[in-house]
């Protein structure tokens, strides 16, 4: 339901029905005019709310990731205990102060008889209302509370330490004088303030350490901000270290309904200490599922990515309200979920700009997670990984963050206001940032890297230090071996003892994986690639064709770390996630891989600088029907894996082969003993051998093309699925996932 007290601003256009709601709001130059002398003044804000299905919440799924709203509904109120901590400091007097008191005389008149309460005012001196306790929520407790914050007055300087460590103690010490009844409750502080210390302790990080030593994970912290005075990085520090929020309040805003606002939002407690879980083979990767408190009106969400092992996700929600622990649980189908998803898209008529935009939604909040962890750091490698895992994502979904900017060319006005339409963009620019979601963090001491990246950053700058290493590269060739799994897919090996080029097909089945490389044990490699399937081209004697679509590498050692790759984007997993497109060209060093991707070329992965392979990326422009967008897999340094290596193609890197033929005419011994020679006229084509540890293989030869077709190898190649060539049956090869690392299925030892 959308309500517009005043009616719709000028150009709002409303569309909606019983199942979605479109607002547009396009005004013109003129338009804005009209509304402010210099152009938008203020929030477009849209207030709306939307009926929920009682029980687990809602799920949406799209494209290999899902998204969960969690916001329940008819559960009793948890009762509250709240300290409330104000800033009455000289810089206070006047409108902030006048707006402060509206605010919080509205406030008390909405607690609730189960409710306790106190009030903390703090300058270069700290008075407390009712020293020693909270008080309960009675008329008569509210009528002096009302006295007291009218009697309020301003002077002095600004104690932010001093009032802090006053109000966590009257909380803290309240609650341990309780008994178990208070264990079903919420305890919050509320701290407001409009400037900087200025009395006893000064320096932020002393007042962030004091905060968290008092509060002692006991109780939330809430701070708000108010003006251009305050060090809006100290509040959401002390905020996102006791599991509150930090809240602004601009200078020329009407602070009175904001705050009113903001307590709104923390002021009716419905759950504490919830938990948002999912069956652990169906999900990875997801957004924050810990939350210590959820609020009337707000609403949870945790977003994940699927990881294709199973059919069905199980979601658990465990939680505390006002009188018992609660758990919620459910079976959700996913195909039925994607079904619905889409279905709820194409009734809102989104269109094209639907597309992924669950993922993206993933990405936006694991960007801003990013940015918290990065503001919570306490060293600055942990600042430094959080800043890498923020501005990757952030270049990658093309979000506006304190991380990276966003160019704003100068419109053409036309004369009746509009704008005119910009010349079209090189295709190699990323997406414009003008729709960018905007996630705030103060600190900006870092420089951003841009969204539009019309020129190449230098080799060694402040924002590549600041991004661990990523820098954008001009294209360049890259050297490959022989070695390699291309095309239907293709297998070609060298075995650089014999100086022979062996070569088989692996005829799979679409959505199998089949193991490339396994180093498990040694140096913690593992190649991993799934198959897609394609029609065969006419006049084949093969029912389909195979490509890889994905193809994973893990790094067991020195620390896990994966890579998994499709024709459109990287995803490289270590400490941190980032997800490069594979349109950009990168270059990224971690501490035991790199990684360099030439946009829509190639990726070239280095491990522990021993061990290299290249993926190819193949691209159709206009592809018949039994072509796919596809990868292929290179094999460029193997010195750093061991001996033991398996797999389909690491089985040869050190495996010793020999090639006999045995000539078409040749003497048979007869049944008498004596030897027969076969006459001129019957000749027998050569057949040639290659001898396997203990086993011979007939070959013929072939020819294969490799390097996207820019070179042609001569080969041996063998038939039936490369049998006896590869150790047991080409069926041991396929693995149950993508991340599997397990032993070779023939081998005694498992992993």
């Amino acid at each position: 339901m959308f309500l517009f007290t005043a009616g719709p601003p000028v150009s709002t256009i409303v569309k909606q029905n019983e199942t979605f709601c479109k607002i547009s709001f396009t005004p013109n130059i003129a338009q804005q005019a009209k509304i402010a002398t210099n152009g938008m003044l203020g929030e477009f804000v849209v207030h709306y709310d939307v009926e929920r299905e009682t029980g687990i919440g809602d799920i949406q799924v799209q494209d290999g990731h899902f998204v969960h709203y969690f916001a329940p509904r008819d559960l009793p109120v948890v009762p509250k205990n709240v300290v409330f901590v104000i800033d009455t400091s000289a810089s206070m007097l006047g409108t902030k102060m006048k707006q402060t008191k509206q605010a919080l005389f509205t406030i008390i008149n909405e607690l609730r008889p189960n409710d306790n309460f106190n009030f903390v005012t703090f300058s270069n001196r700290i008075r407390v209302w009712q020293p020693g306790k909270l008080v309960p929520v009675t008329p008569i407790s509210i009528r002096d509370a009302k006295k007291f914050i009218y009697m309020i007055s301003v002077t002095g300087g600004t104690d932010i330490n001093g009032g802090i460590q006053t109000g966590s103690a009257l909380l803290s010490d309240y609650l341990s004088s309780k008994d178990e009844s208070h264990h079903h409750s919420v305890s919050l502080i509320i701290f407001l303030t409009d400037g900087r210390p200025t009395v006893g302790v000064l320096q932020s990080p002393t007042i962030i350490s004091n905060t968290k030593t008092a509060v002692q994970e006991k109780f939330c912290l809430f701070t708000i901000g108010m003006g251009d005075d305050v060090d809006y990085r100290l509040l959401e520090r002390m905020s996102l270290d006791n599991c509150g929020t930090m809240r602004r309040i601009p200078e020329d805003a009407d602070a009175s309904l904001m705050l009113k606002g903001f307590y709104d939002e923390i002021g009716t407690p419905l759950l504490s200490d919830i938990r948002v879980e999912y069956s652990e083979d169906a999900v990875e990767y997801i957004t924050q599922n810990l939350f210590t408190n959820y609020f009337n009106g707000s609403e949870l969400i945790v977003a994940g990515k699927l990881t294709n092992r199973s059919d069905s996700l199980h979601v658990q929600v465990t939680a505390s309200n006002s009188d018992r622990s609660i758990i919620m649980e459910k079976d959700v189908s996913i195909q039925e979920r994607e079904q619905e998803t889409e279905r709820r898209l194409a009734e809102a008529e989104a269109g094209s700009k639907s597309d992924g935009y669950v993922e993206r939604l993933w990405g936006f909040l694991s960007v801003k997670d990013g940015l918290k962890g990065r503001l919570r750091s306490q060293t600055s490698g942990e600042r430094e990984n959080y800043t890498q895992h923020a501005t990757n994502l952030s270049l990658t979904y093309n979000f506006l963050t304190p991380l990276t900017q966003m160019i704003v060319e100068k419109p053409e006005v036309l004369a009746d206001g509009s704008l005119a339409k910009a010349p079209p963009k090189s295709t190699e620019a990323p997406p414009s940032a003008e729709t960018a979601n905007q996630l705030s963090e103060d600190d900006n001491s870092l420089p951003p890297q841009s969204l539009q990246r019309k020129q190449p950053p230098k080799p060694i700058s402040a924002a590549t230090k600041a991004t661990g290493g990523i820098r954008k590269l001009a294209q360049k060739s890259v050297t490959l071996s022989k070695t390699s799994a291309d095309g239907d897919p293709h297998f070609v090996v060298e075995i650089p003892q014999s100086k022979l080029t062996v070569c088989f097909n692996i005829n799979g089945e679409p959505g199998q994986i089949l193991r490339l490389v396994t180093d498990h044990k040694h140096s913690g490699v593992t190649v991993n690639g799934a198959l897609i399937g394609a029609p065969a081209p006419a006049g084949s004697h093969k029912q389909q064709r195979t490509y890889f679509s994905t193809i994973t590498i893990v790094a067991d050692k020195p620390k896990r770390s994966y890579i998994e790759v499709t024709t459109q984007k990287v995803i490289l997993d270590g400490r941190d996630r980032m997800i490069l497109p594979t349109s950009s060209s990168i270059s990224i060093e971690t501490a035991n891989l790199a990684v360099v991707l030439i946009a829509n070329t190639n990726l070239t992965v280095t491990i522990q600088g021993s061990i290299q392979f290249v993926i190819l990326f193949h691209h159709y422009k206009n592809p018949a029907a039994f072509q796919r967008d596809h990868l292929g897999f290179y094999i460029a340094k193997s010195k750093g894996l061991s001996k033991d290596t398996h797999g389909l193609l690491g089985q040869f890197l050190y495996e010793d082969i020999g090639l006999t033929q045995i000539p078409g005419n040749f003497s048979t011994t007869g049944a008498n003993g004596t030897q027969e020679t076969l006459g001129k006229n019957f000749t027998l084509p050569s057949f040639h051998f290659l001898k396997v540890k203990d086993r011979s293989v007939a070959v013929m030869k072939k020819s294969r093309r490799i390097y996207s077709g820019k070179q042609t190898v001569d080969c041996w190649f063998a038939k039936n699925n490369a049998a006896k060539l590869i150790d047991g049956q080409h069926d041991d090869y396929i693995v149950s996932h993508l991340f599997d690392t397990g032993a070779w299925a023939n081998e005694t030892n498992t992993h």
